[in-house]
């Protein structure tokens, strides 16, 4: 387990009142993970403005050249959009780039028109790896270190949680096929004494799908922190999505990015001072 660990939002779309930091559409994180003395930091997604993410990092004194991994949570461009860039600015060789091995695949959309909406040319695997990354490809739960691990893919299992947004894909044999979003996956981290702080990109597999996935019978939830990719659904499915995560007693919910309006006050209705919203520059400590 970790003894201490600190997230901080480097880029969400949303900034504090009279905050000097930028929002984007998009969503990065700046994690601070300590055990036994040693503290290893971890970049989750980029967002998609490479220039706002990094005037972000100069103004919260985020030391990014530290970056021990960088973890991707899915594929879309608003969560990958300009690594290379982010790359660069770390200035090392072989920095560990872990995620699913499906991240470089064709994932579009088509309302209202055609659109690719995942990796975007600059950002592909050789790209990266010109700009020092070391790809960790990899479908399964993946630990970075006691108490701090990737959920790998998530089993689907709920009867009310969906994707969230209509997207394609193509078969091995060229053929239009829904994409399920198989890469989503998230960060599991373990505290001493407090439990299990969960941080996630947009939840495409289903935030309750995640949480039955990840957390052992009798563990306590200390957090999620992330999007959720509520925006677009239904009541009936907030409702839902909001009573079973309620079940969990968690102690914080910082949700926002892509979890929308109504799904924030449901939570806030629901959780009251658990819940706060996301925004760039928040910072939450686990110890």
């Amino acid at each position: 387990m970790l003894d201490k660990l600190t997230v901080t939002v480097l880029a969400e779309d949303s900034v504090p009142y009279e905050s000097p930091l930028l929002g984007q559409h998009g969503v990065s994180f700046w994690l601070e993970a300590e055990r036994n003395g040693i503290t290893k930091r971890v970049l989750v997604d980029v967002g998609q403005n490479p220039e706002a993410l990094l005037f972000n990092v100069g103004k919260l004194g985020i030391p990014l050249r530290e970056a021990d991994a960088v973890v991707l949570t899915h594929c879309h461009y608003d969560h990958t959009q300009g690594l290379t860039r982010i790359l660069e600015a770390i200035g090392r060789k072989n920095v560990p780039v872990i995620a699913h091995p499906a991240l470089f695949r064709l994932n579009f959309v088509t309302d209202p028109f055609f659109q690719h909406v995942g990796v975007m040319q600059g950002d592909r695997a050789e790209d990266l790896r010109a700009a020092g990354a070391e790809l960790v490809l990899v479908s399964g739960p993946l630990q970075l270190m006691p108490g701090l691990s990737t959920t790998g893919e998530v089993p689907r299992v709920t009867d009310f949680e969906e994707v969230g947004i209509a997207l394609s894909t193509l078969d091995e044999n060229g053929r239009v096929v829904p994409d399920s979003m198989p890469d989503d996956l998230s960060l599991a981290a373990r505290i001493e004494g407090k439990g299990l702080a969960l941080v996630t990109g947009c939840s495409h597999a289903g935030i309750i799908n995640i949480l039955r996935h990840v957390l052992t019978p009798g563990e306590k939830l200390e957090a999620v922190i992330g999007g959720l990719h509520l925006v677009e659904a239904p009541d009936e499915r907030i409702e839902k999505t909001v009573e079973a995560l309620a079940g969990y007693s968690p102690s914080l919910v910082a949700a926002g990015h892509c979890t929308g309006f109504r799904a924030q006050a449901a939570l806030y209705r629901v959780l009251g001072k658990r819940f706060t919203p996301l925004g760039s520059g928040a910072v939450f400590r686990f110890s």
